[in-house]
C-alpha cells in the first residue's frame, strides 16, 4: 500500500553552479508505514534558516547529498496522529505532537542527519501528509493550552536551545558552584535559538543580555526579561583576517567597534567579563566573543550562521580555562523533557501574527529570505 498527498517539491539542480531553487507543487507518492512508523497530517510548520538553504542549494545541494531527484523538505512543525504501526508506543491516533526532526541518530540517540533535511528517504513538513518513526514525535501534553503554531515554532530551535543549554549550564556549574557564582552572567547574539536559550538562562536565575540590532528582536527580548543591546553600536564588528592584514581603514574601524564592544562588556559585567556566551554567528563575531568572556567561561553553540572555521589561541584558552560547547539538535528523552519543562513553564516563542497558508509557501520563502519576520514565520498546512 502507499499513499499520495499534495505537497510543495523541491527538485535536484541541473547544473554545478548553485542556482535558487523553485518550488513544484506536485503529487508525492510514498509507501505505507512499518511497525515502528506513524501516518500524520502536519497542521502548522515553521519556515527555518535551512529551508532557506536548501533553496539555494548552498552550501549543498540536499537532493544530491541525498541521492534523489526530488524531495519535500521542512524539518519544523505540529503534527496529528492519523494512524500508527503494531509496535508504536509513543503516540495513539488523535495525539497531536511535535515533529522531533532526528532523522538518523548514533547508538547513544544523538542525532546525524536531521529528518527533513540532509536526511535520505525523509518527507517534511511541507507535504499535506508524511510518515515518521515513532522517536521522531514527541505528544503535546493535553495540559499544555498553548496554540500550536507556538509548538511548530518550538519544535526545531527550542528543542536545539534546551540540549545547549543543559550541556553549558551543567558545564558551567562544573567548574564554579552556586555558593561561588549565584548570578552568572549570559550573552547571546542574535538569533531565535539565542533567545529560547537566554530565555532558560533568565528563568534559571542569570543576567541574560541579547545583541541585536532590531528593534522588534530588542523588543521581544524585553519581554521576556532579557537585556537587549543594539549591535548598530559597534556596526563594524565583523572580522575578517584578510582585511585586517591589507586595509588600514577597515582594521581601524573594525577595532575600534570591538573596543566598544568590550568596554560595554566590562560596564554591564562590572569588569568580570561573560559566564557564559551563545555564539550562533562564527568567524565573524569570535574574536570579540571570546576576548568577552569571564574566566572559566563557556562558549556555547549549536550553529554556524556565517562562518565554519574558528581560530582561536589554544594557550589562552587553555589558561582562561574556556570550555567550548558544540551540539547539534537533541536526543529523544532531551526533546521529551523540553516539551514537558515548555509545557509547565510558558517557555514557547511567539509567533508572528501572519500565519501562510499552504498556498503562501513561496511568499513565506521569499518573505524570510527579505527579513520580513521577527524570528518564528509560521505556515498552516492543514486544518486541525
Amino acid at each position: 500500500m502507499s499513499h499520495t498527498t499534495e505537497a510543495w517539491v523541491l527538485y535536484a539542480g541541473t547544473s554545478d553552479a548553485p542556482e535558487r531553487a523553485e518550488l513544484v507543487r506536485e503529487a508525492f507518492t510514498f509507501d505505507d508505514i512499518s511497525s515502528e512508523e506513524v501516518l500524520v497530517k502536519p497542521l502548522y510548520g515553521c519556515w527555518e534558516g535551512n529551508m532557506g538553504h536548501a533553496l539555494d542549494r548552498r552550501p549543498v545541494d540536499i537532493c544530491k547529498q541525498r541521492g534523489e531527484d526530488k524531495l519535500v523538505f521542512g524539518n519544523a512543525g505540529v503534527v496529528e496522529i492519523l494512524d500508527v504501526g503494531s509496535d508504536v508506543t509513543t503516540v495513539r491516533p488523535g495525539d497531536k505532537a511535535i515533529l522531533f526532526c532526528n532523522g538518523e541518530w548514533d547508538r547513544f540517540g544523538y542525532p546525524k542527519r536531521i529528518f527533513g533535511y540532509d536526511c535520505p528517504n525523509t518527507i517534511g513538513m511541507l507535504a499535506r501528509k508524511t510518515k515518521l518513526h515513532q522517536k521522531q514525535v514527541i505528544r503535546i501534553p493535553e495540559s499544555s493550552e498553548h496554540d500550536l503554531a507556538r509548538w511548530a515554532a518550538f519544535s526545531l530551535r527550542y528543542v536545539t536551545a534546551w540540549s545547549n543549554w543543559r550541556l553549558a549550564w551543567g558545564m558551567l556549574r562544573m567548574q564554579l558552584n552556586e555558593n561561588e557564582l549565584p548570578s552568572p552572567v549570559v550573552w547571546g547574539w542574535g538569533g531565535g535559538v539565542s533567545l529560547a536559550e537566554l530565555h532558560l538562562a533568565h528563568l534559571n536565575g542569570c543576567r541574560a543580555f541579547q545583541v541585536s540590532s532590531r528593534p522588534d528582536r530588542q523588543e521581544r527580548a524585553r519581554e521576556l526579561g532579557i537585556t537587549p543591546i543594539d549591535r548598530k553600536d559597534f556596526a563594524a564588528l565583523a572580522y575578517d583576517e584578510k582585511r585586517y592584514k591589507s586595509d588600514p581603514e577597515y582594521k581601524a574601524k573594525y577595532r575600534e567597534s570591538e573596543k566598544r564592544f568590550l568596554q560595554l562588556v566590562e560596564e554591564l559585567t562590572g569588569g568580570q567579563g561573560v559566564n557564559i556566551f551563545l555564539d550562533y554567528v562564527g568567524s565573524p563575531v569570535i574574536r570579540a566573543t571570546l576576548k568577552a568572556m569571564a574566566r572559566q567561561g563557556v562558549l556555547a553553540t549549536a550553529g554556524w550562521k556565517e562562518g565554519m572555521h574558528l581560530w582561536f589561541m589554544r594557550a589562552i584558552e587553555c589558561i582562561d580555562r574556556h570550555q567550548h560547547v558544540h551540539t547539534h539538535y537533541a536526543r529523544y528523552p532531551e526533546g521529551v523533557q523540553a516539551v514537558n519543562f515548555a509545557a509547565a513553564n510558558d517557555w514557547l516563542p511567539t509567533v508572528d501574527d501572519r500565519i501562510y497558508t499552504f498556498d503562501e509557501i513561496p511568499e513565506c520563502a521569499a518573505d524570510y529570505d527579505a527579513g520580513k519576520f521577527t524570528y518564528f514565520p509560521v505556515f498552516q498546512v492543514n486544518e486541525s
